[in-house]
């Protein structure tokens, strides 16, 4: 009678077995396809989109002029921003030869899921790289949405850095990194960052991102001086450094 009634049992729990299998195979096919679309199809549209703004801002941009807030007898007014407000484009070497960011008004999800960098608005509203002093500070995913600064970890004291705007090529220089840092320091991205090679007020550029890579749980930070502003020409030639 024993072994009447323990062949179903074995059976039943053979069966459960072959269920709970199906199951989890199921589940990890599952959350493959979302790893896929978190970290390729959302790089795809992303890059799609921002392709498509980036080219829409470009046609947007006239004959060079003198840039915002320059000298002269009649001072241009500067452009004011409305978040989504294409800025303009960053171009960071050490990311690849080539590479170019949009850069975009704020850092909310809907701006910083189209493949762009974001100019922060909060806690410190970020100035502009023609402003005469301040800390010009944009953020970007790291991982999925385009992933723009994926590498930014590659970014070492003495690497250019160039924003791209209708009228001036600003170039900076790498002056400091920070690898990691809580997510609540806000003070990175203050006028006069915190932890940064920098004492006093002037004309500086700071990256942020997540760290590490496939995570959010920290964030690190790169920051860099302004060196020098170069007119556009009338052939949009590119700085030296990025040609």
């Amino acid at each position: 009678m024993g072994k009447r009634h323990g062949k179903p049992k074995r059976g039943r729990f053979a069966a459960v077995l072959g269920v709970t299998g199906e199951l989890l195979i199921t589940l990890g096919l599952l959350m493959g396809l979302f790893v896929a679309y978190s970290l390729w199809w959302t790089d795809v549209v992303a890059d799609r989109s921002a392709g498509q703004a980036g080219d829409r801002l470009r046609q947007t941009w006239t004959a060079p002029s003198a840039p915002p807030g320059g000298g002269g007898g009649s001072t241009p007014a500067a452009p004011v921003y409305a978040p989504g407000d294409g800025v303009g484009f960053l171009h960071v070497p050490a990311l690849g030869r080539g590479n170019q960011i949009m850069i975009k008004m704020g850092t909310a999800p809907e701006v910083l899921n189209e493949g762009v960098a974001g100019v922060y608005e909060e806690p410190y509203r970020s100035a502009m790289p023609w402003d005469a002093q301040g800390n010009f500070t944009l953020a970007a995913h790291r991982d999925g949405h385009g992933a723009k600064f994926h590498d930014l970890d590659k970014l070492a004291a003495g690497d250019p850095v160039v924003v791209e705007t209708k009228d001036a090529w600003y170039v900076y220089k790498v002056a400091g990194t920070l690898p990691q840092t809580s997510k609540f320091n806000v003070g990175v991205v203050a006028p006069v960052p915190q932890g940064s090679p920098f004492t006093g007020p002037g004309r500086y550029l700071t990256l942020t991102t997540c760290t590490p890579v496939y995570t959010s749980r920290y964030r690190m930070a790169v920051w860099a001086q302004l060196v020098r502003v170069d007119p556009v020409d009338a052939r949009r030639t590119p700085p030296a450094e990025l040609r």
